[in-house]
């Protein structure tokens, strides 16, 4: 079995190259950060403050997170419910921000995502899968591009799905994101030591998933 660990910022296509890469090896994705986002749904629903450690730990227990597998597509449930796009706001983006600065949230999906590796060949992106989840995988990739770049990625992808913000809204949700994400305490986001630092900002996604693709063959025999 193999581990490839992707991680970087929001907005950088981790998701998008990840899904076509697992596609094309035969494996399977995990989009761990979607199971944040989850968390985030829950905790908000019941008009918790997600930055309240000890409010938010409460809640775990009355939360289950299935991962399944449906046509080679990974849905995410929440005490059985697939909850599709609802996740995906600019909203739940910093829901799950913040939650995921919260260790008994972390620990909470830990085992969750090491599980899925263990039993299966796995890509899998994130923050922290290089250096928390998966420290031992096969490859690691630390996938960035410039701020405006990813901007208007994440902008297009949610003018897509019907949800209405601008370019601005977009920028600043994406930066304080980011700030957030690599200086909290637990896991930070940042890059391990042996990850190859990659930036796809003038790549189109083909080209970016071939050279990813060349790149994990070359350091596995996959």
């Amino acid at each position: 079995m193999i581990q490839i660990a992707i991680d970087g910022p929001s907005g950088a296509g981790k998701s998008t190259v990840a899904k076509a890469v697992a596609r094309e090896l035969g494996i399977i994705y995990v989009d761990t950060g979607a199971l944040y986002r989850t968390i985030g749904y829950f905790v908000r629903s019941r008009d918790v403050d997600p930055k309240d450690p000890e409010g938010v730990a409460a809640l775990l227990p009355e939360i289950s997170v299935e991962l399944k597998y449906e046509n080679g597509r990974q849905i995410v449930c929440l005490n059985g419910e697939d909850l599709g796009d609802r996740i995906r706001t600019p909203e739940m983006s910093m829901y799950a921000s913040a939650v995921s600065a919260i260790p008994a949230v972390r620990a909470f999906l830990l085992e969750t995502q090491r599980k899925i590796a263990r039993e299966n060949s796995v890509i899998m992106d994130g923050r922290d899968i290089g250096t928390v989840i998966l420290p031992n995988a096969n490859v690691k990739i630390f996938l960035t591009a410039s701020d405006e770049c990813r901007a208007t990625r994440r902008r297009d992808e949610l003018l897509a799905k019907g949800i209405e913000v601008t370019y601005e809204e977009v920028l600043a949700d994406m930066i304080e994101r980011d700030r957030n994400d690599s200086t909290r305490a637990v896991a930070p986001a940042v890059a391990a030591e042996d990850a190859i630092l990659f930036d796809n900002s003038w790549m189109t996604p083909d080209e970016c998933t071939a050279a990813i693709i060349k790149l994990i063959k070359e350091k596995t025999e996959i």
